[in-house]
């Protein structure tokens, strides 16, 4: 059995000891198995599981920061009576090769708001992406691909 699946069976353990399966007790027994886990490491070969968790919690929390940052720059757009709006089309050259990695951008980047993915080059190398506010272009492709792309690298690796 992986670490995760152990992990899961934790949680659904501690879920049913509680007697009521609810998001928050699956998540409070996510967290106590792995910390368990995390403890009793010595006892299973190496594992990347547990620097991939904190990985995977660091890209959702800048996910979340994006999220609110961005959403805060479209609302204050949308009730000024000035508009500091500079849409544009920008290309983004991808480190990311697998097919779950390009997903993974692009969806984070249509999900992100001001800013949407439009297609990828045949060759998979190339994002397009339209975004709302492109008043230095340089600035917002690497401000993406230092982001998005290298925190969802980092969780997937």
């Amino acid at each position: 059995m992986s670490i995760f699946g152990l992990n899961a069976f934790l949680a659904l353990s501690w879920a049913a000891l509680i007697g009521n399966f609810t998001l928050t007790n699956l998540l409070i027994g996510y967290v106590v198995g792995y910390l368990a886990l995390w403890v009793a490491r010595p006892l299973f070969a190496r594992t990347v599981y547990f620097e991939r968790v904190w990985r995977v919690l660091r890209l959702a929390m800048m996910f979340i920061y994006e999220l609110v940052v961005s959403s805060m720059r479209v609302v204050w757009d949308v009730i000024t009576p000035s508009h500091l709006a500079c849409p544009g089309i920008i290309t983004i050259p991808l480190d990311a090769r697998g097919e779950g990695e390009i997903l993974l951008v692009a969806n984070l980047i249509s999900l992100t708001p001001g800013t949407l993915s439009l297609d990828l080059s045949p060759d998979g190398k190339t994002l397009y992406v339209h975004a709302m506010f492109v008043d230095d272009p340089d600035a917002l492709r690497r401000e993406l691909k230092e982001g998005m792309e290298r925190y969802v690298l980092e969780a997937l690796e």
